[in-house]
């Protein structure tokens, strides 16, 4: 037994015979409002001006179509996704690892970077490493984050609180 055929799955907007209202309310291609017509009534004016009738928003009660040019509507939506993605930001992780021992020039300079990296508006991760004996001092390491907290507080939030990992204390700040 075959199946019945079906309409190929529409990418983008529907068109002409693809719309499955009977009426529609039109548009013409100067932006005039036609009022509500049947849809076989539409596309007859719409090709006498050698245009498509284009669904434009079908969730509308009765949906609203426009006589335009289907390849030119569906290009420029292209391009402007295009654009709107090109456009947007991805935050990132960035790493910034220190040593529960640091010196304060070092640690200025650290803190420049992680400054750096909240005002692009990434996220910051602080590695504190801890090796030997430095391992059982665990509070210094807590202080030291503490302080960078304190630092930063006006243009970060703590997104994950000081936690230990096997020899590393961690924690995430992110823009505010």
């Amino acid at each position: 037994m075959r199946r019945p055929m079906q309409a190929p799955p529409m990418n983008g907007p529907r068109f002409n015979e693809f719309i499955q209202s009977q009426k529609v309310r039109v548009i013409d291609h100067e932006g005039e409002n036609l009022g509500v017509m049947y849809t076989r009534e539409a596309m007859a004016q719409a090709q006498e001006l050698g245009l498509d009738l284009v669904e434009v928003s079908p969730n509308a009660d009765p949906p609203v179509a426009k006589f335009l040019d289907v390849g030119k509507f569906k290009y420029e939506a292209q391009k402007k996704a295009n654009l709107a993605r090109k456009s947007q930001k991805t935050q990132e992780i960035k790493e910034i690892k220190m040593r529960p021992n640091i010196d304060d020039h070092d640690y200025d300079t650290k803190m420049k970077k992680v400054n750096d990296f909240i005002g692009e508006g990434d996220k910051v991760k602080i590695t504190l490493r801890f090796r030997g004996r430095e391992l059982s001092h665990g509070q210094l390491g807590m202080i030291l984050l503490q302080r960078v907290q304190a630092d930063v507080a006006e243009t970060a939030k703590v997104e994950a609180y000081p936690r230990m990992e096997g020899r590393q204390m961690l924690m995430v700040l992110s823009p505010k």
